[in-house]
């Protein structure tokens, strides 16, 4: 894989970070939707780059995207490296967590950071419907911290070939705080308030199932309030704590058994150097740390000319697999 250079006039890494979503705004595709019925009587909404069913995608290999929270295929990055993918050949798809795709979902449960049964809903469906495919995946922030948490709980049967894993959270508890400081604020008040936002829209399902009420859930102003009143409880974790250390993939690492590929940039401003690994990584491991590139940045080019590193890097990074049949 070729290095990471920041574009020239856009070093700085709040620019990497959101610079993308003034440069995209607009999805590069409109996407094929398809509803999956989950055996709990809720729903996941996949969004696909062109009809699975067609001729055309009958033998293609597939890219499966789990996108951050909050985030959704219009998330410049999702149909972007949607796109990237399927101009290089690949049937490409992305699960929307429960409540991201525009409807909240029908349970008071949402999702997490470790929440991992979902997924493999959705790869086991993707086994059973489109056999002998080379299937990878890649996570993105917490979707990156849930696809750790996926194939570590999963390593005897991942069902995906390889996994990339770009600005993961992988200590929770340290991004929780490192959101709180400077102008990362500015992260962490949307990220919250979009939170609260769905929450409030289920508030009838989460005052039956935590007795919460309306103005409980709106006073929330930090992330970790927002983990401890309903993350936490809501998927049977005793406080926000509880929630982090289980589900922190930094101490998962070194059971997965896939190649994978870990992206990430030391001037991230959502974390700081405890979403390093200090210890030895196994093999099948492929840590890239970036001294820039900002939070789902890597922005490169130039200010004027400007493009985005990971929807080149990554198809490259696995054009050996298109061919491969399992």
């Amino acid at each position: 894989m070729t290095q990471f250079v920041a574009a020239t006039g856009l070093k700085n890494p709040h620019l990497q970070t959101l610079v993308p979503r003034f440069i995209r705004k607009k999805a590069l595709f409109e996407p094929i939707w398809q509803t999956l019925d989950t055996p709990d009587g809720d729903f996941l909404d996949l969004a696909w780059s062109e009809d699975a069913h067609n001729e055309s995608a009958s033998k293609k290999p597939i890219f499966i995207l789990f996108h951050g929270l909050e985030g959704c295929f219009y998330s410049p990055y999702a149909n972007g490296l949607m796109q990237a993918f399927a101009q290089d050949g690949w049937l490409s798809v992305m699960m929307h967590f429960r409540g991201c795709s525009g409807k909240p979902n029908n349970l008071a449960r949402a999702y997490h950071s470790g929440e991992v049964e979902d997924a493999r809903f959705v790869l086991e469906y993707l086994r059973e419907h489109f056999p002998n495919r080379t299937i990878i995946a890649t996570g993105i922030s917490l979707g990156g911290n849930m696809l750790v948490n996926y194939l570590a709980d999963y390593n005897q049967d991942p069902i995906v070939t390889a996994a990339t894993v770009v600005s993961a959270p992988l200590d929770l508890a340290a991004c929780a705080q490192r959101i709180e400081h400077g102008f990362s604020k500015v992260y962490r008040r949307y990220l919250v308030s979009s939170l609260k936002n769905s929450a409030m829209k289920k508030h009838h399902l989460l005052k039956g199932e935590l007795g919460l009420s309306y103005q409980s859930i709106k006073r929330v102003t930090h992330l970790s309030d927002f983990d401890d009143l309903i993350t936490a409880p809501l998927h049977g974790f005793k406080d926000s704590q509880d929630y982090y250390e289980k589900c922190s993939g930094i101490n998962k690492l070194q059971q997965i058994k896939v190649p994978t590929q870990i992206i990430h940039a030391k001037d991230d401003p959502f974390m700081n150097d405890a979403v390093i690994p200090k210890f030895i990584l196994p093999d099948n491991i492929d840590y890239r740390l970036f001294e820039q590139g900002g939070h789902v940045g890597f922005v490169s080019g130039s200010i004027l000319k400007p493009e985005f590193w990971l929807e080149k890097a990554l198809p490259a990074y696995y054009a050996s697999l298109k061919d491969i049949e399992v």
